[in-house]
């Protein structure tokens, strides 16, 4: 078999385990709910740095990229030990009611891959939104901008992603598109001013 020939056999692989464990729909809503977690709390770290006098680009970025590895590690250890044991249990269920071992059939194969796939979507995107805010930083220690446009670079990425996944999640649940934008961006300001305010008190 050639490696084109390869490539598309573990395509047609993972679009079948795909149809038949229906995670697509699962692992969509990990990648938005993490997504969105991820950009408030990549959002806490860059406020609360600012706030507390920070102004070295390389502070945030090691914050930053330590608040991803956490989220990332309890997002797929999380999310693959509850999908593989949901799965587990459903697997269970139907061989009772086959009295059959499908532990090594398509379906079964499928099962085990939806609980991995799940888990992998839940890890990266905490880690995505995270890199895309500090990026600036990233910039700003290379020389580029200094630490304050860093700062408003930042802080303004996350509200763009946060109004995104709102439009998202307004699409997906046939709401208004707007509205739901701005009530993710609601949430963003409610989050900013408590941390601000936390660093006054």
């Amino acid at each position: 078999m050639s490696r084109h020939s390869s490539i598309i056999h573990v395509l047609r692989e993972f679009k079948r385990y795909v149809k038949l464990s229906g995670v697509e729909e699962i692992a969509r809503r990990y990648f938005v709910m993490n997504l969105f977690d991820g950009s408030l709390a990549v959002l806490g770290v860059v406020l609360g740095s600012y706030a507390a006098g920070v102004r070295d680009p390389s502070v945030v970025i090691k914050v930053g990229l330590g608040v991803g590895v956490a989220m990332a590690v309890s997002g797929f250890s999380g999310a693959y030990m509850a999908e593989r044991a949901e799965r587990t249990r459903e697997l269970k269920v139907l061989e009772k009611a086959l009295f059959s071992d499908l532990e090594k059939t398509a379906f079964g194969r499928a099962s085990s891959f939806a609980a991995l796939l799940a888990a992998i979507v839940n890890g990266i995107s905490p880690i995505a939104a995270i890199a895309v805010a500090t990026a600036p930083f990233m910039l700003a220690s290379l020389g580029f901008f200094n630490f304050n446009v860093a700062v408003a670079w930042s802080a303004a990425l996350m509200i763009a992603t946060l109004f995104i996944l709102g439009i998202y999640m307004g699409k997906v649940s046939g709401e208004s598109v707007l509205i739901s934008g701005f009530k993710a961006l609601l949430i963003g300001g409610v989050t900013a001013s408590l941390l601000l305010l936390i660093q006054v008190l």
